[in-house]
């Protein structure tokens, strides 16, 4: 029978008897053909190292008075005698980042109809033809919802109103803001709300009503007119001339910085990257987001999730950064929100506040979804799931449960335990962990696995292949580091 012997207990000391710092918690996680490797700390700290000095540092090999040495003392990796105040430094950097969760759920989502007058193939909340009132939420199940709204104790409430096509049900959206405003003068919240439409029903009473309440809204637009109707058809018009007119009505109306735009990434799309950004920019919009299809509602019964990967999306993604990096350069301020919120993760000791680059999860946490008929799902994704028959991620009803047995139900707690990235296997070793996030509902669609076996994530392949892309920016690139950092 086969046997060995573990090496002498000298070789597991570090090789320095006389080592000046201690080791702080890190993660290491190669770059490129494991020449230089990325080092992070559970604040987002971080640094490139090649992988002589990581053996160096790792091994307490190096001196005080090295460049490398005081860098990582600066980023909280070591300490020695004269820097014990960076433990403090942390674990104030940690506290603040997590500081969201303290506050719990802001965004509160109210999908008052699924009635759309779209016929979108990639529609992701299975809408319903327009005539069909019998998918318009009423104004019990709102008053009720608009109830747990300030049982919240975020000082913060963002209530959005979401379809279908929210303005179809305009009349319940004027009642739910003007009881919520009502509700506000003693609850005395920092109180704002959104509306999701397509700008087809946009009407001087909708304007006048958005204007007297400051009201945001929140529009599709996936590029010029052949790429936007063809992924956004509507029957007897075209959908882009009604969106255009509709961006151009609200800039005047309400100014330009009231309304935001958001595109999806279909097969049709993805050679035409530079053509959607230069029509973000002529509409003079706030930026750009470039989002890949989620694998919800039409977009999966039309096969529309399958016509592409999560690699040609990314060639899609780093041509469209590189584009709008040189167009930053030559004088225009113009981020791409996506990487800008990584950004933020990276280099601002505030929280991102986006749903999906948390750990846990924010499902539940930060957003809630209040359904046309009262059930309540943890995120925008749990409802868009539930619209194709899976109501895995349903907390409770308005009509039928209390805030406490919503929001301490065991469906929303599991989802929170299973979704800290830092227990997860693969995510609690890798170092793009404080710049990333869980995301339990995408991994439930597609694995049947709310954690999920992440080397077959599309989820985690995207976002390490975004941070690695901006980290390579960063490094090597001097002009495109300039432009990179004034988006945080």
């Amino acid at each position: 029978m086969l046997s060995s012997k573990f090496s002498s207990l000298e070789n597991y000391y570090s090789s320095t008897s006389e080592s000046t710092y201690s080791l702080l918690p890190c993660r290491f996680t190669p770059l490129d053909n494991y020449q230089n490797y990325l080092v992070s700390n559970d604040v987002g700290e971080h640094l490139v190292l090649n992988r002589e000095s990581l053996h160096q540092y790792l091994n307490k090999q190096l001196t005080p008075d090295s460049a490398i040495y005081k860098e990582l003392q600066s980023k909280h990796f070591i300490y020695d005698e004269d820097s014990k105040v960076a433990l403090e430094l942390l674990s104030l950097k940690y506290r603040t980042k997590a500081s969201v969760f303290s506050s719990f759920t802001a965004l509160h989502i109210f999908v008052v109809t699924l009635r759309c007058d779209y016929s979108c193939p990639y529609c992701q909340v299975s809408r319903q033809s327009s005539d069909k009132e019998a998918f318009d939420m009423k104004q019990e199940t709102a008053m009720k919802a608009l109830e747990l709204v300030f049982k919240s104790p975020s000082p913060q409430i963002k209530i959005e109103f979401q379809g279908g096509e929210s303005l179809l049900n305009f009349d319940l959206i004027q009642t739910i803001v003007f009881e919520a405003e009502k509700m506000n003068v003693a609850e005395k919240r920092d109180l704002q709300f959104v509306i999701a439409t397509n700008l087809t029903p946009l009407n001087e009473q909708v304007l006048k009503f958005c204007l007297d309440h400051d009201i945001f809204i929140s529009t599709s637009l996936d590029g010029s007119q052949d790429l936007h109707d063809a992924n956004r058809p509507r029957k007897g018009e075209s959908g882009y001339q009604l969106t255009l007119e509709g961006i151009q009505r609200v800039q005047k109306y309400l100014g330009k910085d009231r309304i935001s735009a958001l595109m999806t990434t279909t097969e049709l799309s993805l050679k035409d990257v530079k053509a959607i950004i230069d029509e973000y920019m002529r509409l003079e919009l706030d930026g750009i987001f470039l989002r890949p299809l989620s694998p919800y509602g039409f977009a999966v019964k039309t096969k529309q999730i399958e016509k592409y990967d999560a690699i040609r999306w990314l060639d899609f993604y780093k041509e469209g950064l590189d584009y709008i990096i040189d167009v930053n350069r030559r004088g225009c301020f113009f981020p791409e929100h996506y990487t800008a919120l990584i950004l933020k993760k990276m280099f601002s000791a505030l929280p991102a506040g986006y749903v999906d680059l948390q750990s846990p999860t924010g499902a539940g946490i930060s957003a809630v979804v209040y359904n046309y008929d009262g059930d309540v799902y943890a995120s925008d994704e749990a409802r868009m799931l539930a619209e194709m028959g899976d109501k895995s991620f349903r907390i409770g009803n308005v009509n039928q449960d209390s805030y406490e047995e919503i929001f301490a139900s065991d469906v929303l707690l599991d989802v929170i335990e299973e979704s800290v990235a830092e227990s997860c296997p693969q995510c609690s070793e890798c170092a793009f962990l404080p710049f990333c996030g869980t995301d339990p509902v995408y991994h439930y669609a597609t694995q049947k696995d709310i954690v999920g076996h992440k080397a077959f994530s599309g989820f985690c392949t995207k976002n390490m292949s975004i941070t690695k892309h901006i980290i390579d920016k960063l490094q090597n690139d001097s002009k495109a580091r300039d432009v990179l950092m004034s988006w945080i």
